[in-house]
């Protein structure tokens, strides 16, 4: 058994595993997804849960007439934006508990069951167990909680139950990454059974949690996985292993099976699990005609992270003639010097605009943190408010907007832009979903980009906003 805290050769360990199970499995598991009575509803803790789906609807309200009105399409699929990475654990909790009471309402009345899935971060920063359990104890009891944070654009896999971050060629088990020292968020454990434990306080313990090998998963398919499934102990939380995206689809096929036959689970995982539960097949990444490319845009990154950093870099030397402005976060959470700083950016970015002169507004690079999670989360509210003012001030449409970050990117869409509904488009880049505006926003028709702060290489956001130019980005020495 390798230690949960050892690095490894990411293509040598590939190498090494049984292969991937053989059967294309996406016609199969779209049919039964769309034969199902019952509408996959996937709560997103922040936007970027869309990063790996096409034409599938998002709402950013859940009182229940919008559910009815969702769940009476009965369409496969709609997301629910709840931005609760940002709020504190209580905060975070009410929200789950009132989503939960109202999605049974709103069910009840359309006549249309639905599956939950609790989609967090695929480097396992998020409120859990909190929205689980809080989902459990209205929508419950569950026969079991699957807990699967693979993400494949994100180089975010699972093997031997520990959890890893691709870096290049090498697999760092996530306890040894800089997310695991989230103020929020952080942790110390990788393997997933130790980590539950970790998250649990040891209400539950790391031996009571079960685990789907990749063994099962590539040598016995389907069929295999879902006897799995089906043998678990009533109640039980169980990790599943998987390092491809067909391992992804074996388990979403899998999954169905067991749910036909009568189980009830709830799933708490990363974007890859969506996509492959849907049987979507992988569309072109959207570029040229498909974007409304040409006019000046606005690119606004909240993101603190260290990529985000060099990404924003990369971006501000391959965008010489853009105009910047950079926000001072110590500024910004002084009352007194916030509304001018904020109004003066506002003004700055309204007049580039007006003078077709592209905006790359940027917090300043130093992480300020609180001294708990809560003071933390506070700060990052009031960075991201004053984001939010600048949006709502201005006085020039945008021809597109690049949010990255978050919970940037959702406050920007729901309190900047006044998103209620939009259709995710596909995605500009691996990970980097497009949504679509709908009617009842300041911009209708916008193209809206939800960039992750921890997705892409160093020339990603460089490359984003190229592509609304239809221009090749040079890339600096």
């Amino acid at each position: 058994m390798i230690s949960a805290s050892t690095t490894l050769v990411k293509s040598a360990t590939f190498a090494a595993l049984p292969p991937v199970w053989p059967e294309e499995l996406q016609p199969r598991v779209q049919a039964a997804a769309r034969a199902s009575e019952r509408t996959l509803v996937v709560l997103d803790d922040d936007p970027t849960g869309t990063q790996t789906v096409h034409d599938v609807p998002v709402v950013t309200r859940w009182d229940v007439a919008t559910l009815r009105a969702e769940l009476a399409r009965a369409e496969p699929c709609f997301f629910i934006l709840t931005n609760s990475r940002s709020l504190t654990a209580a905060a975070a909790r009410a929200l789950n508990l009132e989503l939960a009471r109202n999605l049974h309402a709103a069910s009840a009345a359309a006549g249309r069951a639905f599956t939950l899935v609790s989609r967090s971060d695929s480097t396992l920063r998020g409120h859990f167990p909190v929205e689980t359990d809080a989902l459990a104890e209205i929508c419950g009891p569950f026969d079991a909680t699957i807990v699967a944070p693979y993400f494949e654009a994100g180089g975010r896999y699972t093997l031997d139950d520990v959890h890893y971050v691709a870096e290049g060629d090498t697999l760092v088990p996530a306890a040894e990454t800089p997310f695991a020292r989230d103020a929020a968020f952080g942790y110390r454990c990788s393997d997933l059974h130790e980590w539950i434990e970790e998250k649990t306080s040891g209400r539950i313990r790391a031996a009571d949690v079960r685990s789907l090998s990749l063994d099962v998963i590539r040598r016995g398919g389907p069929e295999a996985t879902a006897a799995a499934l089906l043998a678990l102990p009533p109640g039980c939380v169980c990790v599943v292993n998987l390092c491809a995206p067909r391992d992804t689809e074996v388990l979403a096929a899998a999954t169905l099976a067991a749910e036909r036959a009568g189980k009830k689970y709830l799933y708490r995982t990363a974007a890859s699990f969506v996509n492959a539960r849907l049987g979507l097949a992988p569309r072109p990444l959207l570029a040229g005609g498909e974007l409304a490319a040409g006019g000046a845009g606005l690119v606004v990154v909240g993101s603190y992270v260290p990529k985000t950093t060099v990404q924003l870099e990369r971006l501000l030397a391959a965008s010489p003639a853009a105009h910047r402005v950079e926000l001072d976060v110590a500024t910004l959470l002084n009352p007194e010097t916030a509304r001018h700083v904020v109004n003066a950016a506002t003004a700055a970015v309204s007049a580039a605009l007006a003078a077709q002169e592209d905006a790359i507004v940027f917090t300043s690079r130093g992480l300020v943190a609180g001294p708990d999670a809560a003071a933390s989360l506070d700060i990052g509210q009031r960075v991201s408010d004053a984001l939010v003012a600048l949006v709502r001030g201005l006085t020039e449409r945008p021809h597109f907007v690049i949010a990255k970050g978050g919970i940037t990117s959702s406050d920007l869409a729901t309190r900047g832009l006044g998103v209620v509904r939009a259709m995710v488009l596909g995605q500009i880049l691996p990970g980097v979903p497009v949504w679509q505006l709908g009617e009842e926003t300041r911009f209708p028709g916008l193209n809206y980009v939800v960039f992750p702060g921890n997705v892409g290489d160093a020339d990603a956001l460089a490359t984003a906003f190229a592509q609304f130019h239809r221009a090749k980005i040079p890339h600096p020495l």
